[in-house]
Parts: C-alpha cells; sequence; structure tokens
C-alpha cells in the first residue's frame, strides 16, 4: 500500500503529535540550551535535563500551548518567508560595501513582522482587539518602510569632496 504525505500528516495529527509532540520537543530544547548555555544552575547537565522536562511537561498540561503555537508558527512561517525574499533580493542587487545599512532595515522589517505576528496571534485569541490598529495597520507599515527607504538611500551615499570625517576644507576645494 502507498502512503502520501498527506496521509502520513494526517495520522500524525491524529496521534498528537502537532498538538503535544512537538510543542513538547520546542519548549524542552529552548530550555536547555537557555540553562546549558547560561550555567545558571551549575554544570551538572542531568539537572539542566530534568529541569528542561519539568517545564516541557507543564506547559502541556493546558491545551493552552497547542492551540498557540498553531496560531503564532503559520504566521512567523510566512513572516519568515517575506524576509528571505528581501534577503535574496538585497544579495543579488545591492553591492557588498551597501548591504550593512539595508541589513539594517531588514532588521526593522523583521521587527515590525514579529510584532504584527505577536498581535494578529494574540487578536485571535481575544487578549488584544484594538480597532485602531486594524484600521491604520497599512499606513503604519507603509511610514515604517518609506523611513527605512529613506535612511538606508541616505546612509548609501558616496562620499565625494571633503575628506573622511566629513568637513571640506580648502585641500579639498581645489581638487
Amino acid at each position: 500500500m502507498v502512503y502520501t504525505i498527506g496521509q502520513f500528516l494526517s495520522q500524525w495529527q491524529q496521534a498528537g503529535v502537532f498538538d503535544y509532540l512537538l510543542p513538547f520537543l520546542l519548549i524542552f530544547a529552548v530550555v536547555l540550551g537557555i540553562l546549558s548555555t547560561t550555567n545558571i544552575l551549575g554544570l551538572n547537565k542531568g539537572i539542566h535535563v530534568i529541569i528542561a522536562l519539568v517545564i516541557g511537561m507543564l506547559a502541556l498540561q493546558l491545551n493552552f500551548v497547542p492551540d498557540f503555537f498553531r496560531e503564532v508558527f503559520p504566521r512567523l512561517g510566512v513572516a519568515l518567508a517575506v524576509i528571505l525574499v528581501i534577503m535574496i533580493c538585497i544579495g543579488l542587487f545591492i553591492p557588498d560595501e551597501e548591504k550593512r545599512y539595508w541589513f539594517w532595515g531588514l532588521g526593522a522589517i523583521g521587527f515590525v513582522a514579529a510584532l504584527v505576528v505577536l498581535s494578529q496571534s494574540f487578536s485571535s485569541f481575544g487578549w488584544y482587539s484594538s480597532l485602531a490598529y486594524d484600521d491604520y495597520v497599512g499606513w503604519i507599515v507603509g511610514v515604517v518602510l518609506i523611513i527605512g527607504v529613506i535612511i538606508a538611500i541616505a546612509s548609501s551615499g558616496s562620499h565625494t569632496g571633503g575628506n573622511h570625517d566629513g568637513r571640506v576644507t580648502l585641500r579639498s576645494l581645489r581638487e
């Protein structure tokens, strides 16, 4: 019998892989990574594993975590895809010496995308609802993008005349 990927995913959904196993593994790995990196509780890996295991299991006690993950991660995937497309375009069309400024703008876009993802996920649970935000989100994103483009253009301009610190001297005027 031949199984399709859709059938495998459906079986995993019915078995609770997406609702319990994957959220548990994600929480466990993040907590274990934080404890191992910071060494806040010493260097005993066994204690780190036990604490990460307990936190991962307690996070799944209520059905809150699977529901939240179901809301936030699809939106996060879309935001990451948009940022990836922008990164590819920057890599193709922007010279290497000017990429630094564009990546600052990309960081700002990522920050705005994270805020939009979180606010949309929170509003789906009814935790955050603002009619003003819903009405003006397009304007807010547009203004942030325009300011980012202006900053990128202003900071990537070439230096003509003058020395490296931006002062104009008599020598630079003669040249």
